[in-house]
Order: C-alpha cells, then sequence, then structure tokens
C-alpha cells in the first residue's frame, strides 16, 4: 500500500492553507465593505468575528482532519462508526465543484488581463474605454470559455503533481511572492498625492457607520474569506504532520488571511482617491478602474502586469485547494489513481464553469430567481453549501465529537499545553451556529 502524501514542512503547509483562504474575495471585497461600514469599526468587528466563528470552525475542520488523515468522508466513518453522518460528504463535495466552477470564470478573466497587460493593451485607453474592453470580452463566448479552460489546465497540471511537489511547491513559492508585491504596492499608493484619504476611508473608525448591515457583512466575510464549510480544509488538514500546533497554526493562518485584506485595501484605495475614482467593489475595481489607475502612474505597464500576477497567485491557490477535495475524495473512497480523480474532477467543473463563463452572453437570458447562471452558482456556494458546512462542522465537532478526540488534537496528545480547548468547544456549540444562522437569514433577506 502506498504511503499517504502529507505536506513535508509545517511552513509549507501553512502556506498552502494560506493560499486556500486568500482568494479575489479578499482583494475586491473587503477593502470596500470596510471602508463603507466606518472603515477601522468594520475591521475591530471583522477581527472579533474572526476570533469567534472563522478560528473556532477552522479548528473544527482541522481536528476532524488531522485526528483521521482522511478526506471527509473516510474521516466521519472512523469518527462515528455505524452513523450515517459521513453523507454531509457529498454535499460538501458538490459545494467546492460549484464553488470552482464559477470562480475559474473569474479566474480566467484574470488570465486574460495578464496577458493583455503584458502585450501593453492596458494602456492608453480612456476609463469608458476599460469599461468597453471588459464588456465586450464578457460578452465574447469563445473567449470566456476559453480563459476558463486554460486557467483550470494550469490548475490541474499543478495537482497532477501531488501534494508535496505540486500543492505545496506552488503555495510556498506564491504565497511569499504574493506579500511582497503587496507591500510594493502599498509603499506606492502611499506616496501617491492624496493617499491618506484613501487610507482615512478603509481605516478611520467610524462606529456611527456601522450598521447591522456591516456587523453580519463583517461575520459573512470572516466566514467566507477563510473557505470554511466545505471540508477545504478538512482536506488540507489531512495531510498536516501529527506534531503541527494546530490552535497556533489556524492563528497564523487566519491572521495572515486579515493582513492580506487590509494590505488590498492599502493598496487599493489610497491610488482610487489619488487620481480622483470612485470606490468601487467586485470586477468593475479590478477589471476598469485599477487599469484605469495604473494607466495614469509613471511604468503603469509595469505595475498592472505585477497587479496581474498578484491577481493570478491568489486564484490559482484557491482554486488548487478547492480542486483538492473533490480529488482526495475519489482517489480515497473510488480507488482512483491520482490522474483519473482529476479527469474526473475537471469533467464536472466544466459543467459549472461554462454554463457560468456563457451567462454573461448566449445564455444570458436564462435565468432563474431572478439571477444568471454565474450569479445563482456564485449564491448557492457562498450562501447555501459554505454556511450549511460551517454549521455542520460546529454542531458535530462542538457536540457530537468525543472531546477526548479534541483535547488530543489540541495538545498532540499531551506533548502541548493547549488554553483554547473549552473556548473552542464553547464557540463551536453557541457562538459559531447562532453566527451562521443570523448570516443565512440575512442572505435570504428575512432579517
Amino acid at each position: 500500500m502506498n504511503k499517504r502524501a502529507s505536506f513535508a514542512t509545517r511552513m509549507g503547509a501553512i502556506a498552502a492553507t494560506v493560499g486556500s483562504a486568500v482568494g479575489l474575495g479578499n482583494i475586491w471585497r473587503f477593502p470596500y465593505e470596510a471602508g463603507q461600514n466606518g472603515g477601522g469599526a468594520f475591521i475591530l468587528v471583522y477581527i472579533v468575528c474572526v476570533a469567534l466563528l472563522g478560528v473556532p470552525v477552522m479548528l473544527g475542520e482541522f481536528i476532524i482532519g488531522r485526528s483521521t488523515h482522511k478526506n471527509m468522508k473516510g474521516a466521519l466513518l472512523q469518527l462515528s462508526p455505524g452513523s450515517s453522518v459521513y453523507r454531509f460528504t457529498y454535499v460538501c463535495i458538490l459545494g467546492a465543484v460549484v464553488t470552482l466552477g464559477f470562480y475559474s470564470v473569474v479566474c480566467g478573466w484574470v488570465l486574460e488581463y495578464l496577458l493583455r497587460a503584458i502585450g501593453g493593451g492596458m494602456t492608453g485607453h480612456t476609463p469608458q474605454e476599460y469599461s468597453d474592453i471588459f464588456s465586450g470580452f464578457v460578452g465574447s463566448p469563445w473567449r470566456c470559455v476559453l480563459w476558463t479552460l486554460v486557467f483550470l489546465m494550469v490548475n490541474f497540471v499543478v495537482l497532477r503533481r501531488g501534494v508535496e511537489r505540486g500543492i505545496e511547491r506552488t503555495s510556498g513559492i506564491m504565497m511569499p511572492l504574493l506579500f511582497l508585491l503587496l507591500v510594493i504596492f502599498c509603499i506606492n499608493s502611499l506616496l501617491l498625492p492624496n493617499a491618506m484619504d484613501g487610507v482615512r476611508f478603509l481605516l478611520s473608525p467610524d462606529f456611527s457607520q456601522l450598521t447591522w448591515k456591516g456587523v453580519v457583512d463583517a461575520m459573512g466575510q470572516a466566514f467566507m474569506s477563510l473557505t470554511l464549510g466545505i471540508s477545504g480544509l478538512v482536506t488540507y488538514s489531512s495531510y498536516f504532520k501529527d506534531d503541527a500546533p494546530l490552535a497556533r497554526d489556524a492563528a497564523i493562518i487566519a491572521t495572515l488571511d486579515t493582513l492580506v485584506a487590509v494590505l488590498a485595501g492599502v493598496m487599493i484605495f489610497p491610488a482610487v482617491f489619488s487620481f480622483g475614482m470612485q470606490p468601487e467593489a467586485g470586477p468593475k475595481l479590478i477589471f476598469e478602474i485599477l487599469p484605469s489607475i495604473f494607466q495614469q502612474m509613471s511604468g503603469g505597464m509595469v505595475w498592472a502586469v505585477l497587479f496581474f500576477v498578484l491577481l493570478l497567485f491568489a486564484s490559482l491557490t484557491s482554486t488548487i485547494s478547492l480542486s483538492e477535495i473533490p480529488i482526495m475524495f475519489l482517489t480515497e473512497d473510488r480507488h482512483m489513481s491520482r490522474g483519473r480523480a482529476i479527469a474526473w474532477t475537471a469533467a464536472g467543473t466544466l459543467l459549472i464553469a461554462v454554463p457560468s463563463a456563457l451567462s454573461f452572453n448566449v445564455l444570458s437570458d436564462v435565468t432563474l430567481w431572478g439571477m444568471n447562471l454565474f450569479d445563482l452558482f456564485n449564491y448557492a456556494a457562498s450562501n447555501v453549501f459554505m454556511l450549511l458546512g460551517g454549521l455542520f462542522t460546529a454542531v458535530y465537532v462542538g457536540w457530537f465529537l468525543d472531546s477526548r478526540i479534541i483535547a488530543e488534537q489540541l495538545t498532540n496528545r499531551g506533548r502541548l499545553v493547549s488554553h483554547v480547548q473549552n473556548y473552542t468547544i464553547v464557540c463551536l456549540r453557541y457562538v459559531a451556529p447562532v453566527a451562521v444562522v443570523l448570516i443565512f437569514l440575512y442572505c435570504v433577506g428575512l432579517i
């Protein structure tokens, strides 16, 4: 029997898991949410939510994965023999494939814009022309599908190399470079005229601007930014070594994920305010406003290339972790070779990705509940699968998992002193379920 794969080093495991958490939402959503909801006040609430919701649920997934060194289904079968609780694995796998499918479309956009920037196509246009360029791109069926396929091919080539040589090595290179690029961008932005206006928009605490909506947004962002609920962290933690300090690593991962989001804001909003642009969120910020800013900077072509390289790193490390969820299940539960499991995962992903890419053009008239297919898959992933998975993890680990297993994992079988066991259990039993239900009720418009 082949020895099960694992991360070779603790730093490699942390880099891979941070890469799993850091994604486009850290860059195009968090800074804007902070600026619109009281700046530093939102960030403070967000940090509290990470501590009370994000880290405990992350630890719950770590405990399930590291205690068994198996995929989600195998772990639940081992931890709860004779129970049908393992069936929730299929919800997690479906959630991972749906998320990977629609998210890879945006990653394809990043790849197209990176190559466009390298070719000099990101300079010399008016703001309206940048908007027209983006509209023309997403309106082209073959270009959207092509770049989605190219990105997925890159993603699966990395995964074909395995856990240590593929996932760990790629994350170990990309994550330090991502932080380096962020710091370089931040320094450049802070040296621009009127940069402090952008810093104040992001960081100045104004609790009068922090509404109930802002608090729930902070809870949702804390939960979704860490990619909780679809067993990605169960998968990665199953590759952790038995001497990894789970509580300490969870704190490091959550801190670095938050740091990326804050640095992204420092990178973006001083530049936005310096050039008299309006702060925005989402694709409009990334593909229209920032290219317009870069072309006004000295060396704008270089800045545009570096920015889309940064986005590519954030995109790829996230999709690698999403892909590994079904791949690991198929190799362990269905006894497939890794190559065959990757092929099946790619096929399932394309069933979501291609309609998502076409929902901006030839399938734009196809809507369900008022949403096109891309928005529908996005909504299902964020507001259904992730929240259901997070609720499951909190309730299962907090109420049903043997507390001795929790203690063993947090103390590495007595080799470490842990002061967070009771804290983790209380948060999983009471805080996390209430928070997840509130987020869900808010998302569906009931509160």
